[in-house]
């Protein structure tokens, strides 16, 4: 067992890219791949997930205490040959000055060794600073390899190893060139998601062909071997449902117009007594048998015309939530609920559940984490009081035009905008649905509350 932390110098390295295909490369040899990413984050995890041919868990010091990241990643280490964290932006980027948050602090944390993904394009001997100042900045992390990104040929790859050879003890891992095939579209959040991309995975093939021949995964596997995986801490984690046995079925939203959801979290749900029954808004007619729904986000704006062109499930999901069934969404499934959406001089019905239309804009409207206050309204609170601060994140570039009066809401947004800068989580009947994506951890073992709340509201209609 072995693993290593993929970072860069900056973002928009490749490093993503040069993730899914190592994972896929490494998989593809024969290799038990588990795949990890720092911070908040649902594409490239769906990417990397399925390039690894396992769940992609998220490791963020925002939503989850040092003591937890280490026992996520050694327990979901468990039983693989590599581990493969992604970073995110630079190694040395973060929220706080004294960089406690960065990728480093991670990579520190976990004794992961790094490999440093660096665009080469434009640079010979400039290479050498750049990663022996890297090394220098923080004496307490391993840069134990590099890769070479956007290579411009042969030419140019002998002499920046040259270079690297004489000036450094680092190793150069590979030396990937410039190709199409290495690239995936982007759009306003990112890259697009696997889950709505028809050919990722011939494309996630492509991308280990190119990486087999381009990076050597036997000098990668040494590097990377016997780093020491923290021991998970024995003490149990707090909550769980005493009912988790009385099962409930939870239909949730999946298809290439939804498909933000936490590994962590699903699992979270099914330990606590949750059947996940899938259904696709774009192409069933009806919701499958179900006790309560799971609207998570995803991209609800690019499918706008087949969401509106399937008037019987947004009458079904109308219908659920108005005879008292409880629901839960987030973000594309606030979105899906309201009155319309408006994008590109377009305008399509959407389900007509929230009294407001969403209209997309050019710029984030809401981006970052955030920290919310339940109030007396929340269906399935943490705490009586409000007391405790719930630690979430949002990135939406819609915004919800007119809000009516009246409305209930279950959180006063202390930091982040959620629906008008004041409040998120608008609360009707048994729904709530929130700009807010929550995270299920150890503070805020959100699934099992939602879960019992299911479990309720089943129990009382019978």
């Amino acid at each position: 067992m072995g693993h290593l932390y993929i970072s860069a110098a900056h973002k928009s390295s490749g490093k993503t890219t040069l993730s899914i295909g190592l994972c896929a490369a490494l998989r593809a040899a024969g290799d038990i791949v588990q795949p990890f990413k720092k911070g908040p984050d649902y594409i490239d995890p769906l990417w990397l997930g399925q390039a690894a041919g396992r769940p992609c868990y998220n490791l963020d010091f925002y939503t989850m205490d040092r003591a937890e990241i280490s026992d996520l990643f050694a327990s979901k280490m468990q039983g693989a040959d590599i581990g493969l964290i992604e970073g995110n932006k630079g190694l040395y980027d973060g929220l706080a000055l004294d960089g406690s948050n960065s990728n480093a602090a991670l990579a520190a944390q976990l004794n992961s060794p790094i490999i440093l993904v660096l665009d080469s394009q434009g640079m010979t001997r400039g290479v050498a600073p750049l990663i022996l100042g890297y090394q220098a900045f923080d004496p307490s992390i391993r840069i134990v390899g590099v890769i070479l990104n956007k290579v411009g040929g042969s030419r140019h790859e002998a002499k920046l190893r040259a270079v690297i050879e004489h000036y450094t003890d680092v190793k150069v891992v590979g030396a990937v060139q410039r190709s199409d095939d290495l690239v995936i579209n982007e759009r306003h959040l990112g890259l697009v998601p696997s889950n709505e991309f028809a050919s990722g995975r011939a494309h996630i093939d492509r991308m280990a062909q190119i990486i087999r021949e381009q990076v050597d995964l036997q000098t990668l596997r040494a590097l990377g071997a016997g780093a020491p995986v923290p021991t998970p801490s024995a003490a149990p984690r707090e909550g769980g449902s005493p009912r988790a046995s009385e099962k409930v079925r939870i239909g949730y939203a999946s298809d290439s117009a939804f498909g933000f959801y936490y590994a962590g979290d699903l699992d979270a749900l099914r330990a606590a007594g949750a059947e996940l029954v899938p259904f696709s808004p774009l192409q069933d007619k009806d919701l499958p048998a179900c006790d309560g729904l799971f609207l998570g986000g995803g991209f609800p704006e690019t499918h706008m015309q087949a969401l509106h062109d399937n008037a019987p499930m947004r009458f079904a999901v109308a219908r659920f939530i108005e005879d008292n069934h409880p629901v839960y969404a987030e973000c594309g499934g606030l979105m899906y609920l309201c009155d319309s959406l408006t994008w590109g001089g377009k305008t399509r019905k959407m389900a007509g559940v929230i009294p407001a239309d969403v209209d997309m804009h050019a710029k984030p409207q809401g981006r970052g984490y955030v920290r919310l206050r339940e109030t007396a309204d929340h269906l399935w609170p943490l705490s009586s009081d409000g007391r405790e601060a719930v630690s979430a994140h949002e990135f939406h570039y819609s915004a919800l035009r007119a809000i009516p009066d009246g409305l209930r809401f279950a959180y006063r947004v202390e930091r982040g905008y959620g629906l008008d800068g004041e409040h998120d989580g608008i609360v009707y009947r048994n729904l709530l649905a929130s700009y807010a994506h929550l995270r299920d951890t150890r503070s805020h073992p959100w699934a099992d509350r939602f879960v019992r709340f299911v479990r309720n509201c089943r129990n009382r209609a019978e």
